[in-house]
């Protein structure tokens, strides 16, 4: 039921924004979730635990009065990510901003993981990201409007095994997609983080002791720096000074160097 007063002028209700991100339980993607929801968006969480995701849009709900929508999907499995393309294409319920957040790492070299665990790792950090960019692309494109953010690392600039691979493979489509589809009002931004306080590391089981403190950054910076320059309209979103200093060290250093300094935290 609406109100009104003789004493000022009838509100003009705020156009509905509607985010989905992949990854959305913890991490990375809860915080996106965190900052989007404090910024009135109605929000779309993908993940595969559907108890974890109901405990986080019931908590989103409560506390900033958005709608929040559960989709329980195995992004690997190609049910689970079609019935996520299928929600990007829903014809009238639109998505205005996709972040592809969804990852995890291996941690043994390439040479002592199991194929399958190598070609999953790829699927999740690659074919996932780019299926649902085209699913994404087809109403934003219509519409005349839309962001995308894809979730890459620094180590996307060094050799760092078969994840560094796929996260240049994020950074260099996200680089093109943004040139290309901008002047169409949709832009695509790849959000580079460093070493970041997740479950990332533990879910690998590697230890961290070996990592200064100074090279950990905080999922809130993160985030709010990575929304930032996705407004802006920015290709590549580099958190912090030092890791902005770090990625051109990357480009003028010889690779075996980079490659070397990428064997931390696995």
């Amino acid at each position: 039921m609406s109100t009104s007063s003789s004493s000022s002028a009838p509100r003009v209700a705020a156009a509905k924004r509607t985010a989905l991100i992949t990854g959305a339980t913890s991490g990375i993607g809860a915080e996106f979730a965190r900052q989007l929801a404090a910024r009135r968006y109605d929000l779309v969480l993908v993940a595969r635990d559907t108890g974890r995701l109901e405990m986080a849009a019931d908590s989103l709900n409560l506390r900033y009065g958005v709608e929040v929508e559960v989709l329980t999907a195995d992004l690997v499995d190609d049910a689970g990510l079609a019935e996520v393309e299928a929600r990007l294409q829903h014809p009238t319920d639109r998505i205005d901003l996709l972040i592809n957040n969804a990852g995890f790492g291996l941690r043994k070299p390439f040479d002592e993981n199991t194929i399958d665990d190598e070609q999953r790792h790829l699927d999740l950090l690659v074919r996932v990201p780019m299926r649902l960019t085209h699913a994404a692309l087809q109403g934003m494109l219509t519409n005349g409007a839309g962001r995308i953010i894809n979730v890459a690392s620094v180590a996307g600039f060094i050799p760092r095994g078969t994840y560094g691979a796929c996260k240049a493979w994020v950074i260099s489509f996200s680089r093109w997609a943004n040139i290309f589809y901008r002047n169409r009002g949709v832009s695509v931004t790849a959000v580079c983080p460093g070493f970041v306080r997740t479950e990332f590391h533990e879910r690998m089981r590697v230890q961290t002791t070996n990592i200064p403190d100074w090279m950990w950054l905080e999922t809130e910076q993160v985030v709010r720096e990575g929304l930032r320059d996705s407004l802006r309209g920015r290709a590549v979103s580099v958190p912090s000074l030092r890791y902005k200093a770090a990625v051109v060290l990357a480009t003028i250093l010889p690779k075996r160097v980079t490659a070397e300094q990428g064997k931390r935290g696995r």
